[in-house]
């Protein structure tokens, strides 16, 4: 899909009564698109099945699909063959909401239950969440180390990136920066977990995992499941404009990871991993 294609559909146009000091009026205005997304994954030489379904703000499909997969224990991040809208639905916009991935091998569908079974289960119990992503990632390298006064730019430097939230105020972003503050990825999307997968599956797809050398960095609060894709994707620092979960970090201290949380006016909380914060 083109670039402007994907602009146009990453926001919705509606017309607002806007009230205020006595006055209303009506106006355009514009709304960060959400719809859903069904991801499915193909195997050689069988038909693709439907594994997930996510709401979503169009652009960066491919990227959120296979971050996904990997984030969530799903694939390897060197399985994936093909990615691809799917060609055999009625209407454009039908089309552009299916995506297939494409693998060179079989794909484990009772790693998909158990993965999902965790998931579901972590509100329940976050041991047994912590316990299933330990299975499921390597342990995370020593990474990078980064200075305070880097760390509490970086929301600043993510903001200036966001495009479709300045048209619309309604979107979440996560970027991946050096540990020198230098930008490398950035995506938007209405769901924080989407947009940490799009960024994630970018570097997937350029087969560039693990990512033991960057920085994440997200504009909302930093939610065991941010911290367990992280951790997949072997990032040793996690930072948050907003707080994070007690889960998150847990997870963090257990993985041997930093998370920063409250960045913002030029101030940070360190909740585990301090070290790494020169």
């Amino acid at each position: 899909m083109a670039t402007s294609d994907r602009l146009r559909r990453s926001v919705t146009d509606v017309r607002v009564t806007a009230i205020g000091e006595g006055a209303r009026s009506d106006r355009p205005d514009v709304l960060a698109t959400e719809e859903p997304l069904e991801i499915r994954v193909g195997e050689p030489a069988q038909r693709a099945k439907a594994v997930a379904v996510t709401m979503r703000t169009p652009g960066a499909d491919y990227e959120l699909a296979a971050g996904f997969l990997f984030t969530e224990g799903l694939i390897a991040p060197d399985q994936i063959r093909r990615v691809a809208y799917c060609d055999d639905l009625d209407g454009q916009d039908q089309r552009y909401n299916v995506v297939t991935v494409t693998l060179d091998r079989d794909f484990d569908h009772e790693r998909l239950h158990r993965n999902f079974y965790a998931t579901s289960s972590c509100g329940i119990c976050g041991k047994a969440a912590l316990d299933d992503v330990e299975v499921r990632c390597d342990p995370v390298a020593n990474g990078p180390r980064v200075s305070t006064e880097v760390l509490v730019s970086l929301p600043d430097r993510l903001r200036a990136r966001q495009r479709v939230f300045d048209r619309t105020g309604g979107l979440h972003a996560a970027g991946l920066f050096t540990p020198e503050g230098e930008l490398v990825a950035s995506c938007e999307d209405v769901g924080r977990h989407n947009a940490v997968d799009k960024v994630i599956g970018e570097h997937v797809l350029a087969r560039r995992i693990p990512l033991d050398d960057h920085v994440l960095q997200v504009s909302g609060r930093a939610s065991f499941e941010i911290v367990q894709k992280a951790a997949m994707a072997g990032l040793a620092i996690v930072s948050a404009v907003s707080a994070p979960s007690s889960l998150a970090v847990e997870a963090g201290a257990r993985f041997n990871m930093t998370i920063v949380g409250f960045v913002r006016d030029r101030r940070c909380n360190v909740y585990t991993g301090s070290e790494r914060v020169v």
